[in-house]
């Protein structure tokens, strides 16, 4: 018997959480399933990643009007999938007049943002619950730096009595990874650079450098992170904890690629040769089996000198998953 492609019979509904970490900052978590954060000023909100639908949205809206009524100006894409972005559109009733991406990210939409969209939708059909809301793509209204990792080029923004710092810090999950930072609380959003306790997806990934981009992150020395998926962390041991977690993954993976690519092995021998290094560790974890083969399929592209991923369509996806399964 076949398996279930990625993630289409995950249909249980996560608990979330909606749990206060400073004066100003917020974390919106579901047991693995994608996160948000939440920074609430004296004048405005901004939501770092919308959620993958407006009609999921909502329920993030509905949880922030239990604590604050002030406009939700401001929405940040920590980067371009369309399980953190498609949600967007339900801020502009609540007072979203501003989109925010890296230039990367504002890059990705333009080169692979459609196929994304349809691809995504088709793998996990729970976290697009609502997917008739969505009114198309979400396009940027502020486009953050030049593309180089690094804070010049970094914006500030006063959401009144709390200032948010936005870069892209380096290519990691994406090449167009943005981050969050309230350096005054010392909370990090990182969307999907750092994951804790869940699958790391990688599909899209710059492999080679994304450990270089934790170790940036890191240097913040940061007591909160928001991670992409998993609790929130507390403390700087455990915001380092997380950070270990997914550099683990990002290098085992990678250094399996490498090896099976040296070594002359197809794609599903490569598969199996990188379940004898994350099986053990990772095995566990909450959408292991999703991310595995897109990941293991990015680690042995990169391996192979393919440094811009490939796009991720919906039959590249079904051809890619059959190949794995015969």
């Amino acid at each position: 018997m076949s398996k279930a492609f990625a993630s289409q019979a995950d249909l249980a509904d996560k608990k979330i959480t909606f749990e206060q970490l400073s004066p100003h900052c917020w974390a919106y978590t579901a047991e693995g399933d994608p996160n948000s954060g939440v920074i609430i000023g004296e004048k405005f909100i901004m939501v770092s990643d919308a959620t993958a639908t407006p009609a999921m949205a909502r329920d993030l809206i509905q949880q922030i009007r239990k604590v604050s009524d002030k406009p939700i100006k401001y929405v940040l894409l920590t980067h371009y999938h369309a399980v953190r972005v498609l949600g967007a559109s339900a801020y502009a009733a609540e007072g979203a007049t501003e989109i925010i991406a890296s230039r990367g990210t504002y890059e990705l939409i333009v080169e692979r943002g459609a196929e994304d969209m349809q691809s995504e939708m088709e793998r996990f059909p729970r976290l697009f619950r609502g997917a008739d809301s969505v009114p198309g793509l979400t396009w940027p209204t502020l486009v953050v730096g030049d593309g180089k990792p690094g804070r010049q080029g970094s914006l500030e923004v006063d959401l009144g009595g709390v200032k948010v710092q936005i870069w892209h810090p380096g290519p990691g999950h994406t090449r167009g990874d943005t981050i969050a930072w309230v350096e005054e609380e010392k909370v990090l959003f990182s969307g999907d650079l750092v994951e804790y306790e869940a699958g790391v997806y990688t599909g899209d990934a710059q492999l080679e450098e994304w450990p270089a981009t934790l170790e940036a992150l890191r240097a913040l020395k940061a007591e909160y992170i928001v991670p992409g998926r998993g609790e929130a962390m507390k403390g700087n041991a455990d915001v380092n904890k997380a950070l270990d977690y997914t550099q683990r993954w990002v290098t085992t993976l990678f250094q399996a690629g490498k090896e099976a690519a040296a070594a002359g092995m197809d794609l599903k021998a490569a598969m199996a040769h990188t379940r004898k290094s994350m099986d053990p560790v990772f095995g566990h974890v909450f959408i292991y089996e999703h991310c595995l083969p897109f990941d293991v399929s990015r680690a042995y592209d990169e391996a192979k000198g393919i440094k811009n991923p490939r796009i991720w369509t919906a039959e590249r996806d079904q051809e890619m998953w059959s190949a794995l399964q015969a």
